[in-house]
């Protein structure tokens, strides 16, 4: 019988090994010295008389027995961890490191009005943010990267967690010479997505606006000019300078002019929405520092928003990011 002599902190490095596959980084961020972090793996190597990673591939590979050793130290991890929220939360203490990404199409509208908020409320939460795409958080949650994403959902990913936060409505973002600038209230059939200035490949939107248009077609088939862009603020400049039309969510238009306003229209009801959550891996620990983002990012939007009632959850196409 083996009897595997592991500390706690050596199961935190093979962790580290793996999230990042390579022993410099994890090194950084176990904040250790490489050397230390190579000899601390291979003496765990030594006592299981096993080989946890292919050191001759780049980046660093499980191997396959590897893999299952791994599989038990993140459990392992997740239960030592789970000893301290225990013990801050008879302490009513909200502490820790929280790590979030979020959108692009969201980060510039909802930041602001959440923020300050939280980091004032709660001063012992480290919260780092990163605007990523959907893509790129559903990996970094994987990989434990990150700790939740704020972002448009259902996502149909069966080992993440959606906390659904609320449903902000899509409006179109008229110029005047189009044929919506005279209507008070549109239909998606009013659309026309030849007219419509959409985001670049690559945002889930994008693919909502098309499937909010009920149009399959290839985007500006025969138009004399296309732009690719990730920014709707540009979308939005292009609208003003008086030609076709936009979909935004409604979270972008809150800062507008009484002047930009009057090139709003609103769908009828059910309006077409887009549902964000707040997003985890399904084994995820931290929850009350989730539990405090989720009541400040509430508390922060439109009440309308909370609730899905006379609202159309417009889809994301498998693959958007």
């Amino acid at each position: 019988m083996i009897k595997a002599n592991i500390t706690a902190a050596q199961i935190e490095y093979i962790v580290a090994v793996d999230t990042y596959r390579s022993f410099a980084r994890a090194a950084e961020k176990c904040f250790i010295s490489q050397p230390a972090m190579s000899f601390q793996i291979q003496k765990v190597e030594k006592e299981l008389g096993v080989k946890l990673f292919d050191r001759s591939k780049q980046p660093v590979m499980p191997t396959e027995i590897g893999k299952e050793i791994i599989v038990q130290a993140r459990r392992a991890l997740q239960e030592h961890h789970r000893i301290s929220e225990i013990v801050e939360g008879k302490r009513g203490v909200i502490q820790g490191e929280l790590r979030l990404g979020v959108i692009p199409t969201l980060a510039p509208y909802l930041l602001p009005i959440f923020l300050l908020s939280f980091l004032k409320q709660y001063p012992h939460i480290k919260l780092t943010v990163a605007e990523l795409t959907t893509v790129q958080i559903i990996t970094q949650l994987r990989s434990e990267l990150l700790d939740c994403g704020i972002l448009a959902t259902p996502l149909a990913e069966g080992n993440l967690t959606e906390h659904p936060l609320f449903y902000e409505p899509f409006v179109a973002y008229t110029s005047p010479s189009s044929p919506l600038f005279n209507k008070t209230i549109i239909r998606p059939d009013d659309m026309d997505i030849h007219e419509t200035w959409l985001l670049s490949e690559g945002h889930c939107m994008r693919s909502q606006v098309i499937n909010l248009c009920k149009e399959k077609r290839q985007y500006l088939d025969y138009a004399e000019f296309e732009y690719q862009t990730g920014s709707m603020e540009t979308l939005i400049k292009i609208v003003e300078m008086g030609k076709g039309v936009t979909i935004l969510p409604e979270l972008a238009t809150l800062d507008f002019s009484a002047k930009q306003k009057k090139l709003i229209r609103r769908f009828r009801q059910p309006e077409p929405v887009r549902e964000i959550s707040l997003v985890t891996h399904r084994n995820f620990l931290k929850q009350r520092l989730v539990e405090a983002l989720k009541e400040t990012v509430l508390k922060s939007v439109p009440k309308a928003m909370w609730s899905k009632t006379k609202k159309a959850v417009v889809k994301i196409t498998s693959g958007s990011e």
